[in-house]
């Protein structure tokens, strides 16, 4: 628990957690409620919510996970106080289920994307290079085969073995565990 720490140092870790995770928290809660403003409105609260409770906050669990609970909770108390009847279901399950969705969804994009780093690794440097320039530089296939002095039919053909051998990198390390 926080409350071991004293007010300065559980300021401290606070706003370096809530920093580290800021983005991630607003994607959840901005893809549950519509409306820009409510879901200001509702991440104001839940900060504030969050701060409140942070003497109880768990050392050792997930800062994201503790967050989207709270959000979760602020929405629906949102909800039921607003009393408005949007173009969807404002029913508190359905509400879950789209939250637990939208966890699923994240969780497995942050293991693919994890994956991707592992597998980026793995390419020879060549290959890599080739990536770094194309996806993370953004440079044309043009001036790819410019720097590599290759065509860019050749540059075409071996990135798309990149992707596929990419892909196959990923999917098997995000394959379940049979």
């Amino acid at each position: 628990m926080m409350a071991d720490l004293d007010p300065g140092e559980q300021t401290e870790v606070y706003l370096t957690l809530l920093n580290e995770n800021e983005r991630k928290l607003s994607v959840y809660v901005h893809s549950l409620v519509r409306d820009h403003a409510d879901a200001e409105d509702i991440l104001q609260g839940c900060r504030l919510t969050m701060w409140k409770k942070f003497s109880s906050f768990e050392r050792d669990s997930s800062f994201l996970a503790w967050g989207k609970k709270i959000a979760l909770n602020q929405i629906l108390n949102f909800r039921r106080s607003a009393k408005r009847k949007p173009l969807h279901t404002t029913d508190p399950e359905f509400i879950e289920s789209v939250a637990k969705e939208i966890d699923r969804q994240s969780d497995e994009l942050l293991q693919r994307s994890e994956a991707l780093k592992e597998c980026l690794e793995k390419l020879p440097e060549k290959q890599r290079q080739t990536v770094v320039l194309r996806y993370y530089d953004g440079c044309e296939i043009n001036e790819i085969a410019k720097t590599t002095g290759r065509s860019d039919g050749a540059v075409y053909r071996l990135l798309s073995r990149i992707r596929a051998s990419l892909n196959e990198c990923i999917t098997a390390r995000t394959r379940p565990a049979a």
